[in-house]
């Protein structure tokens, strides 16, 4: 490993090959509770979910002492975040010691005069992100902020289980979840798969096999869920439940991601000719149950998205936003601040003209 690091925009030649073994003293160390920001999650989604046209950069904010950057470069020479439709949360990743206030400086004159960067899927309340922005704006650049999506997330108290997680759960969920595993209990079996080898094969052809008679939509990367369950497994961190009738045949499967003791549910799907019997409730059921009652999980946490039916399993709601980093200074920057302000004014216009309708009412 390189001892001295210089500040830069970096392309990756070869994304299939990772990323370089000096970006380690920036990530997440295996089995830590941000899973999202190791080089397990990195390198799989390099080498199986790299939108085509694009390019994969590192920047590198401040040397050694700063921070990492993982980002895209679109084909239109747009840099964004290196996220992906599965990214629960991505942030800037500072070496042991970075102050967040030069690092921003520092990326501040990388991305000056260029076009706009975007950077997304941000926590809102993540350590250190108003010293970064505080120093983008002191290198010249507007940092513009816009809603991403919601997380739904819950901790867990320690030692109450199971039965103390459950107590907490709406009555009718409850009373659901009680009756339909009672009856899965006589008409299904369950699988939960976490090691590789054969049976996690078979389990990833069940996945799939699901996903293609469910609900969801076209997947853009449609070999990235197997890849990752492959590498989470050899790190221990894979549960791949599956639920089958008697005949064998998926009717539900759900893939979580333990790491630190966090349980991220990352993709979960059911047979729509299956729906009156609610696998994926009971799949989530037996899944959630595994993973505090087995796994000691400190959080749950259901991903991207405000679905109606997360609010039922997990009780807390925080915002992942994004940011445009714009340099007044250029034309595309100029741009991009005009049709902000432009936004921001009809949208309080909107609000003027929603107040007189509701005074005339």
């Amino acid at each position: 490993m390189t001892d001295t690091l210089a500040e830069g925009l970096l392309p990756l030649p070869r994304p299939e090959a990772g990323l370089p073994g000096w970006c380690d003293r920036f990530l997440c160390p295996e089995g830590g509770e941000d899973f999202f920001s190791s080089r397990l999650w990195y390198d799989t989604v390099l080498g199986h979910a790299l939108p085509a046209g694009t390019r994969p950069v590192v920047a590198l904010a401040g040397g050694d002492h700063g921070v990492l950057l993982p980002l895209l470069r679109e084909a239109d020479g747009r840099l964004c975040s290196l996220v992906t439709p599965y990214t629960l949360s991505w942030r800037p990743l500072p070496a042991s010691g970075a102050t967040m206030r030069e690092a921003g400086m520092a990326l501040g004159r990388l991305l000056r005069g260029g076009r706009p960067a975007r950077l997304d899927t941000l926590d809102a309340e993540a350590p250190g992100l108003e010293e970064l922005l505080a120093g983008l704006r002191q290198s010249g650049l507007v940092p513009l902020r816009f809603e991403h999506f919601g997380n739904w997330w819950q901790p867990l108290e320690p030692g109450a289980g199971w039965e103390g997680y459950l107590a907490a759960r709406p009555s009718a969920l409850r009373a659901t979840i009680r009756r339909k595993l009672a009856r899965a209990g006589r008409e299904s079996r369950f699988e939960l798969l976490r090691e590789p080898g054969l049976a996690l094969e078979n389990g990833i052809r069940a996945y799939e096999a699901v996903r293609a008679r469910s609900w969801k939509p076209w997947e853009p990367f449609p070999d990235f869920d197997g890849a990752l369950m492959r590498v989470a497994a050899s790190a221990g961190a894979l549960r791949l439940g599956v639920l089958r009738d008697l005949d064998g045949q998926p009717l539900a499967a759900q893939y979580w991601v333990v790491s630190g003791g966090y349980a991220s549910l990352l993709k979960l799907a059911h047979v729509e000719d299956a729906r009156a019997a609610s696998p994926g409730t009971v799949l989530t059921a037996l899944m959630a149950r595994g993973v505090i009652d087995e796994d000691k999980a400190t959080a749950l946490d259901f991903g991207r998205g405000d679905d109606a039916y997360k609010p039922l399993w997990v009780s807390q709601r925080r915002q992942r936003i994004g940011l445009l980093l714009a340099d007044p200074r250029s034309p595309a920057g100029l741009l991009a601040l005009a049709r902000q302000t432009a936004g921001h004014g009809r949208r309080q216009a909107l609000q003027w003209i929603e107040k007189a309708r509701r005074r005339q009412g």
